[in-house]
C-alpha cells in the first residue's frame, strides 16, 4: 500500500500522547467514552477502516472478520497477546495483524513478583485490618507468613515475560526451575541456575510456588486443570499474570476453598470480568484488575510500537512486529 493517510478505527481510549500523534499521522477515530465496543460497533469499524486497532478486550472471530469491509488490510493490535484475534482466519482475508512484543516483560514480571510477595506473606491481610482499624498491636504469631528465599518457582512458560520473572525470582534467593516447549540456552540456565523439567506433572508436584507465564493457545487451554493442579502441595502457591484460561478456575476455587492449595494470586481471569464469586471470599487469595502491564511507561511503549507498525505498513513495507504463523 502506497504511502497515504489511513484510516483508522481505535476500539478503547489510550494515552493521550498516543492518539494525539495517531492523530497528526492518519485520519484517526478515538474512541469516547472509554468503554468496550459492542459486537456491531466492532463490525461496523471493520467495515469502515484501512487500519482497526484493537486490545485484549476485543473478541475479533472468524465471522467477524467474514463481514470486514474491502479497505481493511491491517489489525495493529494494542499489545503483545494476540489469543482474542483469529489470526488465521484474518491472513486468509488478508488481512495483516500487528502486535507489540516485548513493551510489558518488565512490567508484568514485576507485577507476578508482587503476588508471590502479597500472597507468601499475607500483605492484603494485613492491609484489611489496618483500614478496619481493628489492628491492636504486634504479636508473636500474628500474620506469620512464608520466607520466599528458598523456596522452589516453577515457571510454566519461560519466554520474555518468564525468563524476566525467574531473574527477579533468584535475586530473592529463590530456586529457579521451568517448564517450556524448549529448553532455553545453556548459558541462560547457568545464569539463574535453573533447573529443566520436559514433565510439566513431575515439576508441579514439587514447586512450592507456580508462576503461569506462557500464552493462551488450544494447546494451553485448561493447561492447569483439576488432575494437575491436585498435583501441588497442599503449601504451594500458583501465580497467574499470563491468561486465565491456562488455569481451571472453577477446579481452583474447590481446592482452595478445601485448602487442598495454600493460595493464589491472580491478575487475570478464565471468564474475563465474570470472576468465580466465590474466589473473593477467601483471604488467602489476591485478585487484580488485569494490572500486569499498567505502567504510564509500558502503555505509552506499546503505543508506540502501534503506530510504528501502522506507519511502516503506510509506507508500503511489512510492519516490524507482524504476527506469523509460526508465533501462533
Amino acid at each position: 500500500m502506497p504511502s497515504q493517510r489511513l484510516s483508522v478505527v481505535v476500539t478503547r481510549r489510550l494515552p493521550e500522547a498516543v492518539e494525539t500523534r495517531m492523530k497528526e499521522l492518519f485520519d484517526v477515530e478515538l474512541r469516547d467514552p472509554d468503554t468496550k465496543m459492542t459486537r456491531d460497533e466492532l463490525a461496523a469499524a471493520m467495515q469502515r477502516a484501512d487500519v482497526l486497532v484493537p486490545c485484549v478486550t476485543d473478541h475479533i472471530d472468524a465471522n467477524l472478520l467474514a463481514g470486514a469491509g474491502e479497505k481493511l488490510k491491517l489489525i495493529a493490535n494494542y499489545g503483545a497477546g494476540i489469543d482474542h484475534i483469529d489470526v488465521a482466519s484474518a491472513r486468509q482475508r488478508g488481512i495483516l495483524v500487528s502486535n507489540t512484543p516485548g513493551v510489558v516483560t518488565d512490567d508484568t514480571a514485576d507485577m507476578t513478583m508482587a503476588l508471590i510477595l502479597a500472597v507468601t506473606r499475607r500483605i492484603p491481610e494485613g492491609l484489611a485490618v489496618m483500614q478496619s482499624g481493628e489492628w491492636k498491636g504486634w504479636a508473636p504469631t500474628a500474620f506469620l507468613g512464608g520466607r520466599v528465599g528458598g523456596r522452589r518457582l516453577g515457571i510454566l512458560g519461560m519466554g520474555r515475560i518468564g525468563t524476566a520473572v525467574a531473574r527477579r525470582a533468584h535475586a530473592f534467593g529463590m530456586q529457579i526451575h521451568y517448564h517450556n516447549r524448549r529448553r532455553v540456552r545453556p548459558e541462560l540456565e547457568e545464569e539463574l541456575e535453573a533447573t529443566y523439567w520436559e514433565s510439566l506433572d513431575q515439576m508441579v508436584s514439587r514447586m512450592d510456588v507456580i508462576s503461569i507465564n506462557c500464552p493462551h493457545t488450544p494447546a494451553t487451554f485448561h493447561l492447569m486443570n483439576a488432575r494437575r493442579l491436585k498435583l501441588m502441595k497442599p503449601t504451594g502457591v500458583i501465580v497467574n499474570t499470563s491468561r486465565g484460561e491456562v488455569i481451571d478456575e472453577n477446579a481452583l476455587t474447590r481446592m482452595l476453598r478445601a485448602h487442598e492449595i495454600a493460595g493464589a494470586g491472580l491478575d487475570v481471569y478464565e471468564h474475563g470480568t465474570e470472576i468465580n464469586p466465590r474466589l473473593r471470599e477467601l483471604p488467602n487469595v489476591v485478585l487484580l484488575p488485569h494490572m500486569g502491564s499498567a505502567t504510564v511507561e509500558g502503555r505509552a511503549e506499546m503505543g508506540e510500537k502501534v503506530i510504528i507498525n501502522m506507519k511502516t505498513f503506510a509506507d508500503g513495507h511489512r510492519p516490524p512486529d507482524l504476527v506469523v504463523p509460526g508465533m501462533l
